[in-house]
């Protein structure tokens, strides 16, 4: 590692606050260059954390931390932030197994004062937290620091919309780091910012208001001057005063001297505040500044060389679902694709180059996405929604309401289903088999190989309601794709292996662990493919012809998969003994996916292992009643 001298001084907050403010430029060059030599290693989300690292330093070095409330949006920004506050020799564990995670977490520092990965939900807590402030008038001040991404987010808007009825001196710092602003506004936008943010201005602001307030008609046109003043600088101030907010900025976010005293001012101001900071992603280092996307998430990398293509004889899941989308396209043009906000994330970048006028990015808006897709469908077209399982379960409400109520052909490519390693538990698609399959009109199902995901893609799409395809991160087993598309036939699993005794039904990605499983304790395996429908008559059929079933699924055990086929030996009154693997009642932390699945007893040494122990518990139990 390079030598950081004055970053090694800095272990916590007060300290940073004893530095000279000359001495804090070149403590952001030391910080900046840690984060790209600790991430490189360890791999991680590297652009936008080196587009924060003046920022979080200001804000440590103006509020009270963790006396004053920073709560940092969806959380992928805040390395300088976890190295300013005590985690520096943790980062080299930095999203491993018992090290620190990639978002804040309550858990993990008091400095996280509330746990973000999902965007959009920082204004909201910030919100609260200020609100319970003024309750109880204790000074302390609550600052959401959100990127123009997250911003796209309604959940953002609603919050702003409450800000001003609630009272509370909240404070918003934007950061933006897409617009770019024009030379001419950025020399206006400093000292404007100084102007609008100081105690003279404001102190004037509102005496003016209680003077004016005698005339209404000159009160509104002075509030009417003033708009029409910043918004000739400043356009984007129009829209958020109308929420109540002092608008303040745009500024250099990585002006120090700028920042901070501008935070000292708004830290003084009462009311909604909301200062616009511009900043610029991979600031610092030259190949991310060039390629943010690229360096947006990381894995390990020589940053002396930067990131060199991998090349990789399995395709991932990903990009099965993105070919069979251009395939699609091609022969049925009422294909429409639709993501929010998680282009390059969900395999989508040829789609849109290939049909732009099919697809739609709605931003970080999850229940637009599924209601939009509603009515699409209701006009016959077809569209297919590339989503995050994690992130559907914001849209739940229009899944039953807007999609599944109307039984309208809208299909769910649902991606990183189950765990996902690194990420964490805010980012695992835990529960989509449980909160998927309890919808009337809903098919669902989950592919345990490559061809099968392609195969089952055309399916869904073939098919005249609802429907979910949901795989998991990565690649999978190496199975040859098919270009040819055939429809599967709805809720009928696959035998793939007969054995004695013991029957594994596999759900998904699962089944290879299970196919190994089945080898060693020659156990009957099936790809059970359809979660809804359920292949009935096939598990009616095993459970009276073996003495347990196994149902494996990487998702939550209470209400999934292996709880339908409870639900049906219960309801045509068949009484076989049941397993059922899954994952377990607790969020599954960050680690390595491998270890992950290990712990929670989804490989195949943890299959055998909870089958043999059952096995045993069958025996002692018969050989009791025996004797009794």
């Amino acid at each position: 590692m390079s030598p950081t001298p004055l970053l090694d001084k800095i272990h916590w907050p007060h300290e940073l606050r004893a530095l000279d403010r000359r001495e804090l430029a070149p403590l952001a060059v030391e910080l900046r260059q840690f984060i790209v030599e600790s991430v490189a290693r360890t791999g991680g989300h590297l652009s936008s954390n080196l587009g924060t690292v003046e920022l979080a330093i200001a804000l440590h070095f103006v509020f009270d931390t963790p006396r004053d409330r920073l709560v940092w949006d969806v959380g992928h920004q805040t390395y300088a932030h976890k190295i300013l506050t005590g985690r520096r020799e943790e980062m080299g564990r930095l999203r491993m197994k018992d090290g620190p995670s990639g978002f804040p977490r309550r858990s993990e520092s008091e400095y996280d004062t509330f746990g973000t990965a999902h965007s959009s939900t920082s204004i909201s807590a910030a919100l609260g937290m200020a609100t319970a402030f003024k309750r109880s008038n204790s000074g302390q001040r609550a600052i959401a620091i959100i990127g123009d991404g997250a911003l796209t987010g309604g959940m953002a808007f609603e919050a702003m919309n409450n800000a001003r009825n609630t009272g509370a001196d909240l404070i918003v710092v934007l950061n933006d780091n897409e617009m770019s602003i024009s030379q001419p506004v950025g020399a206006l936008s400093k000292p404007l910012a100084r102007i609008m943010s100081g105690r003279v201005y404001n102190t004037m602001r509102r005496g003016g208001e209680k003077v004016l307030g005698v005339a209404p008609p000159i009160l509104e046109f002075a509030k009417r001057w003033e708009e029409h003043m910043k918004g000739m600088v400043n356009p984007p101030s129009t829209l958020f005063e109308e929420f109540g907010f002092n608008y303040i900025g745009p500024i250099d976010g990585h002006d120090l001297d700028t920042l901070i005293s501008t935070l000292g001012n708004v830290r003084k101001l009462e009311g909604p505040q909301f200062l616009h900071v511009v900043t610029r992603k991979g600031k610092g280092y030259a190949l991310a500044e060039a390629d943010p996307i690229l360096y947006h998430g990381v894995t390990p990398f020589d940053p002396t060389t930067g990131i060199r293509p991998k090349t990789s004889a399995k395709p991932s899941y990903t990009q099965i679902f993105g070919d069979w989308l251009c395939d699609m396209a091609a022969i049925d043009p009422r294909l429409y694709a639709i993501t929010p906000a998680m282009c390059e994330g969900s395999g989508l970048v040829k789609f849109s180059k290939t049909y732009p006028e099919r697809y739609f990015d709605v931003g970080i808006a999850e229940q637009h996405a599924l209601t939009f897709a509603a009515g699409l469908a209701c006009e016959g077209l077809k569209p297919v929604v590339a989503i995050y399982s994690t992130f559907l379960q914001r849209a739940y409400d229009q899944l039953i309401h807007d999609i599944a109520l109307q039984n309208l052909p809208v299909v769910l490519a649902i991606d990183r289903a189950g765990l996902v390693g690194a990420d964490g538990a805010t980012h695992a698609g835990s529960f989509d088999l449980t909160y998927l399959r309890c919808l009337p009109n809903m098919t669902v199902m989950a592919p345990s190989d490559e061809n099968e995901c392609r195969q089952m893609l055309y399916t869904a799409f073939s098919l005249d309601g609802p429907t979910a395809v949901r795989y998991p991160r990565g690649s999978g087993p190496g199975v040859a794709v098919v270009s040819n598309m055939t429809a599967l036939p709805v809720g009928i699993a696959q035998m793939r292996r007969y054995g004695r005794s013991v029957a594994i039904l596999a759900f998904g990605a699962v089944l290879a662990s299970s196919m190994e499983a089945g080898d060693r304790l020659n156990a009957s395996v099936v790809n059970m493919r359809f979660v809804k429908p359920l292949d009935e008559a096939l598990i009616t059929k095993l459970a009276l012809t073996h003495d347990l079933l196994v149902t494996v699924e990487e998702n939550t055990i209470h209400g999934g998969a292996g709880s339908a086929v409870s639900e049906l030996l219960a309801r045509v009154n068949i009484v076989t003994p049941l397993l059922h693997l899954g994952l377990p009642d607790r969020f599954v932390d960050h680690g390595d996916p491998a270890s992950l699945l290990a712990e929670c007893g989804l490989d195949t040494q943890g299959i055998i292992a909870a089958i043999e122990m059952r096995q045993r518990a069958m025996q002692s139990l018969r050989g009791g009643t025996a004797t009794a």
